[in-house]
């Protein structure tokens, strides 16, 4: 895994980039980005690139069908073939383990190896086709294009989940300057530093931590490990984003951001507004407004959105925990709608609320089973033994680099938009294009102003001294898969 991201790093994305900078034509770009997209995938899932490429052509097909068969009956092969494919490969084992438990059989469990990024290319590839089902966009009928928008590899495997209509245009059309460009591996590069440095380091420790027998934690150990991994997450899969979003950038397409800064919020609602908001969204736009959204009242509202989270936590894996995970965060959505009171308290107050219902579900997140979250979330609150042993395990873990790098994620959680930048939207009257919904000006996305040429600098040079760094740590072979890769 390390060999394989330095070969990324200086040769597979130099050389794609460089290629793509030099030829002209938009069509020719596009046959380059599916072969290095085909290519990427194949690198870690040799065999499951042909699963992506059936699963886009099926897709595809559902597309072209649309006027032909009848929206319903296409809408419907879509749901049923996107739907099998994530119960078959993702679902299958934690199904008859369920059935097993519950009726007390003896099933065999099939040993169905997970194909990486499986849950976002399916999502986009389904969200394609709905799309065209409501007239929102034009069925395509190129399918180098249909493969190009599910298998693109910067966001390929751990998200964001983009949708086809934000990127249509620039499928068609697209060019990068310098400054873009630019921009764009600033932002790559600050991403990676943010998994490299940051989440891999709190990956040690929460690893360390999660892994220690219950008679050797205590309520200080507890909350290490626990702070430790809501930190390795949030900077783990914001860095891939940031990563994602920086080199789209580089090649001409603009995502959208999937992070908003979720450790500032002051309500559980406000927290999915601020997390994953890719996901959010699709959930909101594909289930919870065909569900009803709020118009029928506050209980369905709660229903529906019981509805979202469970499918949410369920989406994240195939394991009883993800569920109660996502089940955990809609009861807290449900409590904050029927107790409106509760955002008349101080914010310090309503911080400190977030954060332990934030923390504690990633406790039931991280845990390989219910019993042992119970029992993990138990030492956080009464875990008072102080013992040689418990406190000299918490004395090593509490290296001056992981201090150092603590430090730098509670930082690091704040709106510094200065260093990695925000995407900033024109107005409509100096956007270009035609909406891809066609219902509203095209409003196109840019890089921030560079008001100060010296900071620029600065800060372009203090990117590339975090680059070195980055592969330096590589290169000793600190490294940790992206959690969001098993999703």
């Amino acid at each position: 895994m390390v060999f394989s991201s330095l070969v990324f790093l200086c040769i597979f994305f130099p050389v794609v980039f460089c290629l793509h900078s030099a030829i002209p034509s938009t069509k020719a770009r596009n046959a380059l980005l599916i072969l290095a997209s085909l290519l990427f995938y194949a690198f870690g899932e040799p065999v499951y690139v042909i699963l992506m490429v059936i699963s886009a052509f099926l897709n595809y097909l559902c597309g072209l069908l649309m006027g032909k068969v009848g929206q319903k009956a296409a809408l419907i092969a879509a749901a049923g073939i996107n739907i099998g494919i994530l119960c078959v490969f993702k679902y299958t084992g934690f199904f008859i383990t369920t059935i097993n438990s519950l009726l007390r059989l003896n099933i065999n469990v099939p040993q169905i190896t997970l194909p990486v990024g499986i849950s976002l290319f399916t999502f986009q590839a389904l969200s394609y086709v709905i799309d065209v089902c409501r007239g929102q966009v034009e069925v395509q009928r190129n399918f180098g294009k249909v493969l190009l928008y599910i298998s693109f590899f910067p966001q390929l495997i751990a998200g964001p989940i983009v949708k086809y209509r934000d990127i249509a245009l620039e499928i068609d059309s697209r060019s990068v300057d310098l400054r873009e460009a630019a921009f764009g591996l600033r932002r790559f590069i600050c991403g990676l530093a943010k998994k490299v440095l940051i989440a891999n380091t709190m990956a040690v420790t929460a690893d360390q931590v999660f892994q220690q027998g219950m008679d050797s934690l205590n309520i200080i150990s507890s909350w290490l490990g626990a702070i430790a991994y809501a930190m390795q997450i949030y900077f783990d899969f914001s860095g891939y984003s940031d990563m994602a979003i920086g080199l789209g950038w580089m090649f001409g397409f603009h995502f959208k951001e999937n992070f908003d800064h979720p450790y500032g919020s002051l309500t559980i609602k406000e927290f999915w507004r601020r997390w994953h908001i890719s996901l959010s969204s699709w959930f909101k736009e594909y289930v919870y407004i065909p569900l009803g959204g709020n118009r029928n009242g506050k209980v369905q509202t709660g229903l529906n959105k019981m509805i979202v989270f469970f499918l949410t936590g369920l989406w994240h894996g195939a394991n009883w925990t993800f569920v109660v995970w996502g089940l955990f965060h809609g009861a807290f959505s449900f409590f904050e709608e029927f107790v409106p009171s509760l955002k008349k308290l101080p914010r310090g107050l309503l911080h400190v609320y977030t954060m332990l219902v934030v923390t504690v579900g990633f406790v039931i997140f991280r845990s390989d089973t219910l019993g042992y979250a119970l029992l993990y979330i138990g030492k956080m609150f009464t875990g008072f033994e102080f013992s040689a042993a418990s406190m000299s395990f918490v004395c090593q873990e509490m290296t001056p680099f992981f201090i150092a790098m603590l430090a730098a994620a509670v930082i690091g959680c704040a709106p510094i938009c200065f260093l990695t930048g925000k995407i900033y939207a024109l107005s409509e009257k100096e956007g270009s294009g035609a909406d891809p919904e066609g219902k509203k000006p095209f409003v196109r996305l840019k890089a921030p102003l560079e008001s100060d040429s010296f900071v620029q600098t600065v800060l372009y040079l203090a990117a590339f001294v975090l680059l070195l760094w980055c592969i330096l740590r590589l290169s000793g072979g600190s490294y940790n898969p992206f959690i969001y890769f098993r999703f």
